[in-house]
């Protein structure tokens, strides 16, 4: 496997499984991840480990747009949070007083992995609400500004018929020590084996830019605070893995009703493999609509963070996709 190191952690484990059963791999662009399976007669070309060619070419662009997705799940009675779409500074201001002394959302319409997110409570400051507003609209010419839907934020890997793997994703984080400041904490917790940069690690180490920054300037701390021991302290609201975030693994402690939910999500879109982010207040409680809601579909998940969680089992979700292939 030593050839294959350059690549995304992702794709090197649908590698592995693949030379496992008996399939040829040729390796076809490594910076772009793009790889081909071959056995017999039966040939998959597979770019980042799971855009492939069970999906449609639809599919990934539905998911792509979070208003298309919104609209799409709503019409099949899906659960997703309430909001509007707004393309400049005038649209979002004129529409402050209905967001006014709420929880909410301001995101990117169209971008992945967490970037230019910004979760406001309790809003009202208007400089406050415009600046996100500003930096969400770098990252994309349209921003949703959305309700904050309370509880947990779940991962579901879906995979043909089935959730393949259920994670809890915990923004970067870290647990004082009673003597260590922030940043050496930070540094401490980098040194772990699984954490890296470039998705070629299971876990992605934790930064302390300007996000980080701020997040900790609003709960009145910074890089050289010294946490109490226990003490956590986190560093971001968003809780990416992407972005040093922790995963735990909640496959089986999730209720069937909200598998249930990802799967019909995946297929109202059209997806065969995607990744459904949910909010839920209660795992194990029945689903009702005033209990979950999913804020986001993607089309091109991780399979790693379900292999290697931070916390939890191995869930060899590779396996499932090459069974999907016909493998």
């Amino acid at each position: 496997m030593e050839e294959y190191k350059g690549l995304e952690l992702s794709t090197q484990l649908l590698i592995a499984e693949a030379i496992r059963r008996g399939i040829d791999v040729k390796v076809l662009d490594l910076e772009d991840n793009f790889i081909r399976l071959q056995k017999g007669s039966k040939v998959e070309y597979i770019k980042q480990a799971t855009r492939t060619s069970v999906d449609t070419y639809i599919a990934p662009l539905i998911m792509e747009n979070k208003e298309v997705t919104k609209i799409v799940l709503r019409e099949h009675g899906i659960s997703v949070p309430r909001g509007i779409s707004v393309k400049n500074i005038e649209e979002a201001v004129e529409s402050f007083s209905q967001f006014e002394g709420r929880d909410i959302v301001i995101k990117p319409k169209s971008t992945n992995f967490g970037k230019g997110v910004f979760i406001l409570k309790d809003v009202k400051d208007l400089e406050e609400y415009k600046k996100a507003v500003e930096q969400a609209l770098s990252y994309d010419t349209i921003i949703l500004i959305e309700e904050f839907i309370a509880g947990k934020e779940y991962r579901f890997l879906v995979i043909g018929d089935e959730v393949a793997g259920v994670l809890h994703r915990v923004p970067a984080n870290v647990v004082g020590d009673g003597r260590s400041t922030i940043e050496e904490l930070v540094n401490e917790k980098n040194k772990n084996p699984l954490r890296g940069e470039g998705y070629v690690t299971p876990l992605e180490k934790i930064k302390l830019g300007n996000v980080e920054k701020e997040y900790l300037a609003l709960q009145g701390k910074d890089i050289s605070y010294i946490p109490k021991r226990e003490e956590i302290v986190y560093l971001r609201e968003n809780s990416n893995i992407s972005t040093g975030g922790d995963s735990i693994d909640y496959t089986d402690e999730v209720h069937q009703d909200y598998k249930d939910i990802a799967v019909q999500a995946a297929k109202a879109v059209g997806a065969k493999i995607c990744g459904a982010d949910i909010i839920i207040q209660d795992i194990k409680a029945a689903a009702r609509d005033e209990n979950y809601s999913i804020i986001e579909l993607n089309f091109n998940p991780a399979l790693h963070i379900h292999d290697f969680p931070y916390k939890g089992e191995n869930r060899h979700v590779e396996r499932k996709v090459l069974d999907l292939l016909g493998y």
